[in-house]
């Protein structure tokens, strides 16, 4: 089969991640694969995994972007792929016009992927327009089936997202020489009880209970360090100043460290004692949460969203409810006492991958 994906860019995230997924997938299985993007810093690694790459800037929130109608139109009667996937609104609304207005003969089986708790409105509704619409969780299908009824259930299609489980090995180690730049660049950690919030630093985080988490922990003797591992959002410089003024009013400067954006997550994961997810919004999957699991380091989270599905798998002792200090305290304090070993990671990228690609069979079928 033929499949062409679409959406924004391929520069980082999780939906390109996915989408890089797929397109070496289908190529493995001897199908062809076409995304379709304004291109990015993955689009050398998309073609040489094999797929072939379209630029086309459909991404930008204007009127003006569905002069692009045309073109698409003319680049699915082109290609003539068997799937058109759409995996963002907006481009998903220029494709869908352009698609529409194809005999439907000629039209290319419609699937759409919901990756977000997006904005209920009429401009979100166009996710679940697809022959079948893939949810990435059981949350975002309850979304779906709450804000959107009009979508019949028999074209909800639940797939998990996945990790590769070989690029977080349970048990799994960190070289010396590693271990040696580490403990380098942060020597109090030597000896001390790690705690890693990994997630870019934006308020939705819950970097503030975070860091209320280990003044209390400091207070009562504990002898935990905190570690916050993102980088910070250009938009949102005045948020990550007011989390290191707190730091500062709390006296914690020694005791909270931020190390920006890392390329070595794994390797911090495997030195931390406790990974944590504290988003205050509920969040579509908990990609950082899985990770984390499936390298058998424990995770202690606020159980709604993706992340309470995950927990509730793998390791429900990390289970919390939203802005409940008083027991996120007690979870942490029971797991450095007496640790947890987290059980067998399900959420499996080549799960992912195979579900997805007996999707668009079925859509064939």
């Amino acid at each position: 089969m033929k499949v062409m994906q679409v959406l924004p860019a391929l520069d980082s995230g999780g939906v390109e991640r996915g989408t890089l997924e797929v397109a070496e997938y289908l190529v493995n299985q001897g199908h062809e694969s076409l995304v379709v993007s304004a291109g990015g810093r993955l689009v050398d690694e998309l073609c040489a995994a094999g797929s072939r790459h379209i630029e086309l800037d459909l991404g930008i929130k204007s009127p003006w972007t569905f002069r692009h109608v045309f073109a698409v139109r003319r680049l699915l009667r082109k290609e003539r792929p068997d799937i058109l996937h759409l995996r963002s609104r907006m481009p998903a609304w220029v494709c869908w016009l352009a698609w529409r207005g194809l005999p439907e003969q000629d039209r290319p089986h419609l699937v759409t992927t919901v990756h977000g708790l997006y904005s209920v409105s009429g401009y979100s509704a166009i996710m679940c327009r697809g022959e079948r619409v893939i949810a990435v969780s059981q949350t975002v299908k309850a979304y779906i089936q709450q804000n959107y009824p009009q979508t019949a259930d028999e074209r909800i299609r639940l797939i998990y997202r996945g990790i590769d489980a070989n690029d977080f090995p349970a048990d799994y180690q960190p070289s010396e020489a590693w271990r040696e730049a580490w403990y380098d660049q942060y020597p109090q950690l030597k000896g001390q009880q790690v705690l890693t919030l990994p997630g870019r630093l934006t308020r939705l985080k819950g970097h503030g209970d975070f860091i209320d988490l280990i003044a209390s922990l400091r207070l009562s003797g504990q002898p935990v360090h905190g570690l916050i591992v993102g980088g910070e959002d250009p938009k949102r410089r005045a948020y990550a100043q007011e989390l290191r003024a707190r730091v500062k009013e709390l006296g914690l400067e020694d005791s909270i460290h931020f190390t920006g954006a890392r390329s070595d997550i794994r390797e911090i994961y495997a030195v931390s004692d406790i990974v944590f997810s504290l988003s205050t919004k509920p969040e579509s999957f908990g990609r950082t949460v899985a990770e984390a699991l499936s390298m058998k380091v424990a995770v202690v989270g606020y159980a709604h969203g993706g992340v309470g599905e995950i927990l509730a798998a793998v390791f429900p002792q990390g289970r919390v409810e939203l802005g409940d200090s008083e027991t996120l305290q007690k979870r942490v304090l029971e797991q450095l006492k007496t640790p947890s070993v987290p059980g067998e990671m399900p959420f499996l990228r080549e799960t992912m991958l195979e579900q997805t690609l007996a999707c668009y069979s079925e859509c064939l079928k």
